[in-house]
């Protein structure tokens, strides 16, 4: 999940150098989320068994084992539930970003999701605040709504 490789990893459908920890590699089953993702669309799964979403994408369902799950696109809106504000961070290229703000956030559809929220001071956050999402680079964020 780290994102290395010797040529560097894709983001956003390019190839940057360096060492990079804020990108997955994405796989063949991933790759969907991962377009999706840098095409500004986030992307969650649905079992078709239970009718339960989840979040990350896997190939069955996490809460009855189905293996009947289909991609479905979220809505983009969601609730803080809790965060922490990171400080220090030497793995590139959080250092450049701290202070950040490393969130799980509660899609509308119901999934929990880890996150970054940005757009807004740490003094301004509260639980329950809405969120909406964004996307630096291909990855999903979360700004506050209007």
């Amino acid at each position: 999940m780290g994102g290395r490789g010797a040529s560097g990893p894709e983001v956003a459908g390019r190839e940057v150098s360096g060492p990079r920890f804020d990108v997955p590699e994405a796989d063949a089953f991933t790759r969907t989320y991962w377009d999706a993702a840098a095409e500004g669309r986030l992307l969650i799964r649905r079992c078709g068994a239970c009718g339960r979403a989840h979040h990350y994408p896997r190939e069955f369902c996490p809460h009855c084992w189905s293996e009947d799950v289909q991609w479905e696109r979220a809505s983009g809106r969601a609730v803080l539930y809790t965060w922490s504000v990171v400080h220090r961070n030497d793995l590139p290229p959080f250092g450049e970003r701290t202070p950040y703000v490393a969130a799980v956030v509660d899609l509308a559809e119901g999934p929990r999701m880890m996150t970054e929220v940005v757009g807004c001071g740490a003094g301004e956050l509260r639980a329950g605040a809405e969120l909406e999402v964004a996307f630096r680079e291909g990855t999903p964020v979360f700004r506050p709504r209007d």
